[in-house]
């Protein structure tokens, strides 16, 4: 899954000021930070779980998921990527 069509499924859930950050050059953790904006925590949620469901369809499962509790800061680590969803007022 390329961070592009990562982004895609966080469109698809109204996210917001999305961002890719190609970090291979100053890590070696991940090779990809790819962070939105949310409105609300229903928003957070909807977007964590699009991300989710459709990339287990696919056979990727995160390594770690933190923040699910508040869901003002939500970061999915898949390894090659890391996903972050901020509540935009929290951000």
């Amino acid at each position: 899954m390329t961070p592009k069509k990562i982004a895609g499924l966080m469109l698809e859930k109204k996210a917001t000021n999305i961002k890719i950050f190609d970090v291979r050059k100053i890590t070696t953790f991940t090779d990809y930070f790819i962070i939105c904006d949310s409105d609300s925590e229903p928003q957070s949620r909807a977007i964590l779980n699009h991300i989710n469901k459709t990339l287990r369809n696919k056979g990727i499962k995160a390594i770690s998921v933190e923040g699910e509790k508040k869901m003002d800061w939500v970061l999915m680590d898949y390894i090659h990527f890391v996903i972050h969803i901020f509540n935009r007022e929290k951000r």
